[in-house]
């Protein structure tokens, strides 16, 4: 059982290992790119509709409490006037009113709550966003300069060859670093 294992363990590892060669990263980075700005589209999409709603919901809100204040006005009439079942109908209106608006109430703080975390969740995606397409433009510049036929360790020593330093480099720093101490 064990060697069957092992053997499925080196048949995965060889296929991953042909997938990471088949695979192009820069297109892979520009599919990237293209999902997260239609991710920010669509979360922007709904931060617009969410604050529709918001305000919908504020002017709803405003027009239940001018309902309220106007129905206790009609009470205080209904009671001076001694007409206790039509107090009864206008306290029955503003019994649900009351309702409705704490009703509203809650979806307008839970509808304030949601937007937040959108508007969260938007600068997070679009400083994302932004990192991917600095990555992009990193990658875009290294393009031109190297092969599409180099493997990873091939990219590796050319980083290194760009990284040596020559013995007449060296030489020419000591001088000047020597003549800077020298100076001072």
């Amino acid at each position: 059982m064990a060697l069957i294992n092992r053997i499925s363990r080196l048949f995965k590892a060889d296929f991953h290992a042909v997938l990471d060669q088949i695979e192009e990263p820069e297109a892979l980075l520009k599919q990237a790119i293209r999902d997260m700005e239609d991710d920010l589209a669509n979360t922007e999409q709904g931060i617009r509709l969410c604050v529709h709603d918001q305000a919908a919901l504020s002017s709803r809100k405003s027009e239940l409490e001018g309902a309220v204040a106007e129905l206790d006005a009609q009470l205080d009439l209904c009671f001076e006037s001694g007409k206790d079942e039509l107090a009864k109908t206008t306290i029955r209106k503003k019994l649900e009113a009351e309702r409705l608006l704490k009703r509203l109430n809650a979806k307008h703080a839970a509808n304030a709550k949601f937007l937040d975390e959108q508007r969260c969740l938007f600068d997070q995606n679009h400083s994302t966003l932004e990192n991917l397409r600095q990555k992009a433009e990193l990658f875009a510049q290294r393009a031109p300069a190297r092969n599409d036929d180099r493997s990873g360790l091939e990219d590796i020593a050319w980083m290194a060859r760009e990284m040596r330093v020559d013995d007449d480099e060296v030489e020419i720093a000591y001088l000047r670093e020597r003549s800077l101490r020298s100076a001072s």
